[in-house]
């Protein structure tokens, strides 16, 4: 079973699915799987897809109406990745301090 960072960077790193993630985040409503496949030029199953993969990784939630699926974003989950990415921001950011204080030492 794939962790949840796993599961977030595979859904954002395709463009369409952030193109599909951004539609949904900007909509002021929730939009049918119909609405966000005419904004797409594939298949209404390629997009469905698409929105499944987002679906597993928390991004985007379904709720089912009739016979039509709905779909929000949740940018929330988003957060996941700030935390990864702000670590990593920080480890680098002491090495550069680190380095630049050995070169202000030097001189």
């Amino acid at each position: 079973m794939q962790d949840k960072i796993t599961k977030l960077f595979k859904a954002i790193a395709d463009p369409t699915r952030r193109d599909i993630f951004h539609a949904l985040v900007i909509a002021t409503s929730a939009l049918s799987i119909t609405q966000i496949s005419n904004q797409f030029e594939m298949t209404r199953q390629g997009v469905t897809k698409h929105i499944k993969t987002l679906e597993e990784a928390g991004l985007v939630n379904i709720n089912t109406q009739g016979r039509e699926r709905f779909c929000n974003a949740n940018p929330s989950e988003l957060q996941e990745v700030n935390k990864w990415v702000k670590f990593y921001e920080k480890f680098w950011d002491n090495k550069l301090n680190n380095l630049s204080n050995y070169l202000d030492n030097k001189a």
